[in-house]
């Protein structure tokens, strides 16, 4: 039984269609990369598995249960951590308040939350060193890590990281690669949603390609890799990855 299994999920904007049939699975410990585009509905399928978003048809089923209409904190009890788009901390907040926050479902049990922060520490050894420092004072390395690391606080088995790389310099993203590669070794699956096609190309069991709210390629990182249309969607004729 695979961990995340989306089957034939469609959603609106409005009157607007923005997913039609997108199927794909997420295995336990796994990568998965949903690549795409501006518009492609990567977003919006990140939204729709966490529950901040209503699919108009379509199921979503997590760890054996439907959560396609479920409350996005009963779908965060169950193990599912989402990481949106845009490093959104709170920046008057330093680095120790804002990983406390993530453990707010838990907020009660002091003891858990502070040993899932000492584990996002040992994660990021850089926060550690900054755990003091205001958190909108941070690169946009450390902004990134640190929203990341929010994200682990609730202990998830599946975490969602929507567009990670946007917006980082080439070292931070190699220096992303490693963390998210460390995520995943210590159990947690991810499901990495990115438009940078060499990060998920380095990270990936699989890869799962949206044009317009469709999928168009589906499978293991090498298939899809030597795929033509991939090649066009991202560099015109050609396709320079085989």
């Amino acid at each position: 039984m695979a961990l995340l299994d989306v089957r034939g999920l469609c959603a609106r904007h409005g009157a607007v269609p923005v997913l039609d049939d997108v199927s794909f699975h997420v295995e336990r410990g796994e990568i998965v990369a949903l690549l795409g585009g501006n518009g492609a509905g990567k977003t919006t399928v990140a939204r729709a598995v966490s529950g901040l978003h209503r699919p108009s048809s379509g199921e979503v089923m997590f760890d054996g249960r439907d959560i396609t209409r479920c409350d996005p904190r009963r779908i965060i009890q169950g193990g599912l951590s989402h990481v949106p788009d845009g490093r959104r901390v709170f920046p008057s907040l330093t680095v120790e308040e804002n990983l406390t926050l993530g453990g707010y479902l838990d907020g009660r049990r002091k003891n858990v939350v502070a040993e899932r922060r000492e584990g996002v520490y040992r994660t990021f050894p850089r926060l550690a060193e900054r755990r003091a420092q205001r958190a909108g004072s941070l690169s946009g390395g450390e902004q990134q890590m640190l929203v990341i690391g929010r994200g682990l606080m609730s202990d998830p088995s599946l975490l969602v990281l929507d567009e990670p790389s946007a917006g980082l310099a080439p070292a931070s993203i190699a220096a992303l690669a490693e963390d998210i590669a460390a995520i995943r070794a210590a159990g947690t699956a991810v499901l990495l949603i990115e438009q940078y096609l060499q990060l998920a190309l380095r990270l990936a069991d699989r890869l799962v390609v949206l044009q317009e709210g469709h999928v168009i390629l589906s499978g293991s990182t090498a298939a899809v890799a030597a795929d033509p249309r991939i090649g066009r969607m991202y560099f015109g004729d050609g396709n320079p990855l085989k």
